[in-house]
């Protein structure tokens, strides 16, 4: 049986005073896979409120997309060797929208195996980290994931969509986790 995605566990993990506490977010760690959970959902409120993006000097932006919500940065980041001022998130990942047409070099550089590879489109990714942790508000046992991807999307042409999905996962009903490795809301990947 799959493992269902609980993306409202990242969420519930912290308090709401703790996931917004650092208002300095690590744009290029978090889009770049290396950070962890705890860190991807102080995200929550910025996503929530475009007063917040605004502040961290992000411009939202009409959805081009449906499944995403776009900024513009005021400043230029740098991930995966490219620059970016549009950014986007969508459920549990944050992407940079990058000037690449071709997706494929960029995948090929970050060694991503290829899941799908037709008709112009491409989607390909790498789970960085599987590792079973313990909710420290519930005590339940969870699975902390953390996938690096690279894409391309019909409403963005000429661009490549590239970053990361940060999940907690309830492990499969008979499947047993391991011992776990720390709580789910303060263990970042190694």
């Amino acid at each position: 049986m799959p493992t269902k995605r609980l993306f409202p566990l990242l969420f519930a993990a912290l308090s709401p005073a703790a996931a917004f506490a650092d208002p300095a977010v690590d744009l290029p760690a978090l889009i770049e896979c290396r950070q962890g959970v705890s860190d991807f959902a102080a995200l929550a409120p910025i996503a929530a409120d475009p007063l917040k993006a605004v502040a961290l000097g992000w411009r939202p932006l009409p959805q081009g997309n449906l499944f995403m919500n776009e900024y513009m940065l005021n400043t230029p980041i740098t991930v995966f060797g490219h620059s970016a001022d549009h950014i986007a998130m969508a459920g549990s990942s944050i992407v940079a929208i990058l000037d690449l047409a071709d997706p494929r070099p960029l995948a090929k550089a970050l060694e991503l195996e290829t899941g799908y590879d037709a008709d112009g489109k491409l989607m390909a990714g790498r789970e960085l980290l599987s590792r079973d942790v313990i909710d420290a508000r519930t005590g339940e046992a969870l699975i902390e994931s953390v996938i690096l991807s690279v894409s391309n999307v019909k409403s963005h042409p000429g661009k490549t969509l590239a970053g990361c999905t940060y999940s907690l996962d309830i492990p499969a009903e008979g499947e047993a986790p391991a011992a776990a490795s720390g709580a789910a809301s303060d263990t970042p990947p190694a």
